[in-house]
């Protein structure tokens, strides 16, 4: 295995950068007819604030509503940890003790009828508490109330694309090298992983080594299988660099394929470039999975392609929007998402090819580039 010079990291995030879009954040939820946000632990917070804390049973809740400042509930022992943030000047904290009411601290800056939309991570005995406290206010779930919130990227976080996109290639290129039969699933998927992290991925979310049968089922952990001569092998891998999600696949062959085999694989690698030519600004994110589906459809497979064509990524590898039927969302310069089509041969083998397209002014543009080919293995 060999590495590459790192490139110069992306420039950290600014206050003003958080302040900015806890701002955009605040006016989509009154533009919905929300009164506004509570955010809690997780990537919804990440993204807002830049501040990371563990979720646990200590309430944490970022308020935003519109015409006011946006306030952190926080436990007092987590406070200097909030300020130190990259987005906590652009914050106000509401600390609490432990033997306190963080429920009440938090209704304080509630309107008592109110709707709010709220994390979709946010911890049931924090909702419900929230509901016992103020017994007239509604809520919902973010990503129904505001599933563009982190959909549409600024420059900063399509580097961060980018460079993640480049490293998981760069994964990819170096994994073709290793030897993949007379070896476990699980020796490849570790292979991966180190590679991922050697070209710079701070967090590792999965490896996925489907071979041979195994390849069939789209989320195969790898395994105890030991990969032999004539296995279809699917790789999906990804996690987070710089902050940022990649998320890439390929399928490739431990020796000659049959005729059969090469077939499959050629129908999804057009179906994937079918779904990448489908994305520009207005089209929808149902436009890019039928225009996926149908290759595959037309082909006499469309019973063997059993998941939506794609996924939104950003501070996580999943989130919205999806790539789905009835997803009639319209695309918009900035947003990022998976193009991921496969065909699933239970009992025989599986094939998914996968990139990360950007949506630019005037179509889509990838952010992984290794070869779509069937890769030959040893």
């Amino acid at each position: 295995m060999s590495s590459t010079a790192e490139p110069t990291p992306p420039a950290p995030f600014t206050a003003d950068d958080y302040r900015a879009r806890m701002a955009r954040a605040a006016r989509s939820a009154a533009e919905a007819g929300l009164s506004g946000l509570l955010v809690a632990p997780g990537p919804d917070l990440v993204h807002l604030t830049g501040y990371q804390p563990v979720p646990t049973e200590r309430l944490t809740f970022l308020v935003l509503v519109e015409g006011q400042g946006p306030v952190l509930v926080v436990p007092t022992l987590e406070a200097p940890d909030a300020r130190q943030a990259a987005g906590g000047p652009a914050l106000t904290l509401r600390d609490w003790t432990d033997g306190k009411d963080p429920y009440a601290v938090t209704a304080a800056l509630l309107e008592g009828r109110g709707r709010y939309g709220i994390s979709d991570n946010a911890w049931a005995m924090h909702l419900l508490g929230m509901q016992r406290e103020l017994p007239g206010t509604t809520y919902t779930a973010l990503t129904q109330a505001l599933p563009m919130l982190r959909a549409v990227k600024d420059e900063q976080e399509l580097a961060r694309l980018e460079a993640a996109g480049a490293a998981a290639d760069a994964a990819y290129r170096e994994i073709l090298t290793v030897r993949f039969s007379g070896r476990k699933e699980t020796a490849v998927a570790a292979d991966l992983a180190a590679l991922l992290r050697e070209f710079g991925h701070s967090q590792v979310d999965f490896t996925v080594v489907g071979s041979g049968p195994n390849g069939a089922n789209p989320h195969h952990e790898a395994g105890e299988r030991t990969i032999e001569e004539g296995d279809m092998v699917v790789l999906d891998f990804g996690g987070l660099k710089h902050g940022y999600g990649s998320d890439t696949s390929r399928t490739v062959h431990v020796g000659r394929p049959t005729d059969e085999e090469q077939r499959v694989h050629d129908i999804v690698r057009e179906a994937q470039q079918a779904g990448c030519e489908a994305v520009r600004p207005g089209a929808t994110c149902q436009d890019v999975d039928r225009a996926a589906r149908a290759v595959i459809d037309d082909a006499g497979y469309g019973a063997y392609f059993i998941h939506r064509t794609g996924h939104g990524i950003g501070v996580t590898t999943h989130e919205p929007p999806y790539m789905i039927e009835g997803e009639e969302q319209p695309l918009v310069p900035g947003m990022c998402f998976s193009v991921e089509p496969g065909i699933y041969l239970p009992g025989r083998f599986g094939v998914r090819i996968e990139d990360i397209v950007t949506v630019t002014e005037t179509g889509g543009r990838r952010l992984n580039n290794t070869p779509r080919e069937l890769a030959i293995v040893e």
